[in-house]
């Protein structure tokens, strides 16, 4: 079979390595690296985010007294991601594949240089035939230093490594125009580009993870308008990627997120990514709205500025605010806050944010 896509990200969540016990799920993590390394064989290259660190090492570690949450989160994934790449490190061997283990913070990529570095190390790493196993550190990734879920980590890396496809794999088949557990409902098979299927989705998290479909709905939003398809689907199913990404694969039950026509650049799709890295914001009126989502290409001028807020520097990450109060999106100061504020309003001032570092939702 003929691979559709040169490079994909695919994203393994917790509920689908876990099992009803809450530790690792060994079958279903074989077939996971079975299924891999068919995609492999016919030409495509993968770059797995996984979960279940933290669940390995509940399964390992017995506590004699109570640990809060940070504490208890560090010791069982401290302990499970040795056991989680290990295992991998096992299965893919059996395929005479060779994966390594890159271990991220939010942190860590906050920066452009830190985010090509990142980027450099799982290029490298795959023209040497290894299959990057990616996973937060959640042994130093704590509050507000953490990834939503790994469902973010997963868009992040796609958009990072230039991916034809992330695959998010779930313990359902994808998203549901009701309840899940309704059997009147049924998975919304295509969205395309512009669709809004928020509604029909429940905030409920997953028992092991921390994402929900809701965050799932978002990231793949996201990921599918930087020009990358995206794909939920159930991954305790046998054969679904080669399903997904072969062509005359097996046809699947799954959400298919359509790609936008025109893929944004390398450093707009950092700039997409960063809102959690954001040191303040920039409030805009409508005319500066409406020159941003127009048609045609706009910097965001100080002409069109309301209130700057917090204090940042030039090259810092801010928020961009509509007049509605929503974030409409993110960009990469050209001036630090100090000046932004003395520039608010007038007209003939250099953009506070380039359009070419300047990303709009």
């Amino acid at each position: 079979m003929k691979a559709r896509f040169k490079r994909v990200v695919v994203k393994v969540g917790s509920n689908v390595l876990t099992g009803e016990d809450g530790t690792l799920d060994v079958s279903v993590m074989s077939g996971i690296a079975d299924q891999i390394a068919m995609l492999r064989k016919a030409g495509t290259e993968v770059i797995l985010v996984s979960s279940g660190a933290v669940s390995s090492g509940k399964g390992m570690v017995r506590c004699d007294r109570r640990l809060d949450s940070v504490s208890a989160r560090q010791l069982y994934s401290s302990v499970g991601q040795a056991r989680l790449i290990n295992r991998y490190c096992e299965l893919f061997d059996r395929h005479g594949i060779i994966c390594g283990q890159v271990l991220t913070t939010k942190e860590s990529l906050s920066t452009r240089d830190h985010y090509l570095n990142q980027q450099n190390c799982m290029n490298v790493m795959l023209a040497n035939g290894v299959i990057p196993v990616v996973n937060e550190n959640d042994t130093i990734s704590v509050t507000e230093l953490m990834f939503t879920d790994n469902d973010e980590l997963s868009g992040l890396t796609a958009s990072m490594m230039d991916a034809g496809c992330l695959v998010i794999l779930s313990n359902v088949d994808g998203i549901y125009d009701g309840r899940p557990s309704d059997p009147d409902s049924r998975v919304i098979r295509e969205i395309r580009p512009g669709d809004d299927v928020s509604g029909f989705i429940g905030a409920e998290r997953s028992s092991f993870g921390r994402g929900g479909m809701l965050t799932k709905y978002r990231i793949a939003s996201k990921v599918a308008d930087e020009g990358i398809e995206v794909v939920i689907a159930n991954g305790r199913k046998a054969g679904i990627l080669p399903g997904i990404l072969l062509e005359n694969g097996n046809e699947v039950c799954c959400t298919r997120f359509l790609p936008a026509d025109k893929p944004i650049s390398h450093v707009k799709k950092w700039i997409a990514h960063s809102d959690g890295f954001a040191k303040g914001s920039i409030r805009i009126n409508e005319g500066a709205m409406s020159a941003l989502t127009g048609e045609k290409a706009s910097s965001l001028l100080p002409v069109g500025v309301t209130a700057v807020e917090g204090d940042f520097e030039k090259g810092d990450i801010v928020r961009i605010i509509a007049p509605d109060g929503r974030v409409a999106g993110v960009g990469k100061a050209a001036e630090n806050s100090v000046r932004a504020r003395e520039s608010i309003g007038l007209k003939g001032h250099r953009p506070l944010v380039h359009y070419d570092y300047l990303y709009i939702e």
